[in-house]
């Protein structure tokens, strides 16, 4: 799994967006009041709270505990708590598992969705948007030919951006029917004059080691990416989103009541 850190209240004050745009997620979850869901990635806490509120037992969870931290301070009844979706210890727990914005950053995919899928009870349902293939590839190239342009060696992505095909088939490995997925393009408007430096400091950590300016490397990039991802006077920045839908099948072999 990445070794991103995380500024929880950078992430709070400039990056809301991210779990504004799970708001499509939580409907497509459509959970019940009393219904157990599992937040994978929680971050801090907004739709931990938003489904409690609505009735329904959740549970989250993030690998940061910076971020879990600040889910508590805004949250302090929230039952949340830091854990790693490669290893959740969790064992047929509940009817639903959730995660926005979070599986692209465990390159350990695999690992990750064998988790998953054994904290679902039989009859559970997963649920989850994350960066699919070609996710910011204009930001990343972008950030990539200019770090080759300095002299300086490539970055190491921290990312898992897989194509449909990829991960239905990873899901399926793993025991989850696949009832649902889109691959789609969603421009992201970034906050204020200097949203595309804010985004690149909170989620682009990689793409500035070795940097020995980097806030003259940020404004060359910015410069050189305006043409294209800058337009009614805010930045855009190019996601490109897989969504995807999944049940654990149900027990079979109870036997057949007599006709």
């Amino acid at each position: 799994m990445t070794s991103q850190t995380w500024n929880a209240s950078l992430y709070d004050d400039k990056h809301g967006f991210v779990s504004a745009l799970g708001a499509g997620v939580i409907d497509l979850l459509d959970a019940r009041p009393g219904e157990r869901v599992l937040d994978v990635g929680c971050g801090t806490g907004d739709h931990v709270a938003s489904l409690r509120a609505a009735g329904v037992e959740v549970t989250g969870v993030d690998a940061s505990a910076d971020m879990i931290s600040r889910a508590r301070e805004k949250f302090p009844d929230l039952p949340v708590r830091v854990a790693d979706v490669r290893d959740l210890p969790f064992d047929a727990e509940f009817d639903a598992v959730l995660s926005n914005a979070t599986l692209h950053w465990v390159r350990e995919a695999p690992a990750a969705a064998s988790s998953i899928a054994r904290a679902l009870a039989p009859g559970g349902r997963f649920v989850a948007e994350f960066g699919g293939a070609g996710n910011i590839a204009t930001i990343a190239d972008g950030a990539q030919t200019l770090r080759k342009d300095l002299g300086l060696a490539p970055a190491q992505s921290p990312w898992f951006f897989p194509t449909i095909g990829v991960y239905a088939a990873m899901l399926e490995a793993v025991g989850l029917e696949v009832s649902g997925a889109w691959l789609f393009d969603r421009p992201t408007q970034l906050v204020g004059e200097d949203g595309l430096a804010n985004w690149l400091t909170m989620f682009c950590a990689h793409l500035l080691v070795g940097v020995p300016d980097v806030d003259g490397f940020l404004a060359e990039l910015a410069t050189r990416l305006r043409p294209v991802l800058y337009r009614d006077g805010s930045w855009w920045a190019d996601y490109r989103r897989i969504r995807v839908t999944a049940v654990k099948p149900a027990l079979r072999g109870a036997a057949a009541s007599p006709a």
